[in-house]
């Protein structure tokens, strides 16, 4: 009869006494094979080198276990996993839009440009636009006054991916961040 250990994390493995197999396949702390071995002696190896026996292959004919430093192990694991989803976000910067008016008041210009330095410091793209309004439609320089002041003022951390351009009723303008050389 086989007795199984349930661990209490999906991350976590076996280690030492937790390990219920009667005989296993020892890998040495220099990744040398030291042969199958009754599970007593791999732990009293696993002890003389002041290290634990962790069990890598538990679906192996014999298990697999490594001689290691399990929290050493554990800590390298989650510094990789940290790793990667740093990358994952960094390539997956999002598109943040902003509607700006062809009028707009000093103080709601402020708090956009408050808003989008923001996300422009987190990576984000920001696509800029205006709708133009009645007879906004005869002036639309005005909107395009207040694109260009806008990225004027953010020029020092973003770069204007496509000019102002108008499309119907609407301008609209694309800006990324800088890239840090």
């Amino acid at each position: 009869m086989e007795v199984f250990f349930i661990a209490n994390n999906k991350n976590a493995m076996l280690i030492n006494e937790q390990i219920k197999a009667s005989s296993v396949l020892v890998i040495g702390p220099n990744g040398e094979q030291v042969g199958v071995k009754p599970i007593q002696d791999a732990l009293t190896l696993a002890n003389y080198a002041g290290l634990d026996l962790v069990l890598m292959n538990p679906n192996g004919n014999p298990p697999v276990c490594k001689v290691m430093d399990y929290n050493k192990y554990r800590y390298e694991k989650q510094k990789k996993e940290k790793e990667a989803t740093k990358k994952q976000k960094a390539s997956s910067s999002q598109l943040k839009e902003f509607r700006l008016s062809p009028v707009i008041d000093i103080g709601d210009f402020e708090t956009k440009l408050r808003n989008v330095t923001k996300y422009l410091e987190k990576g984000d793209k920001i696509k800029l636009s205006i709708r133009f309004k009645g007879r906004q439609m005869a002036h639309t320089e005005l909107g395009r006054n207040v694109l260009e002041k806008f990225a004027a003022r953010l020029e020092e951390i973003a770069i204007i991916e496509q000019a102002a351009k108008l499309d119907g009723r609407s301008m609209t303008m694309l800006l990324a961040p800088k890239r840090e050389k």
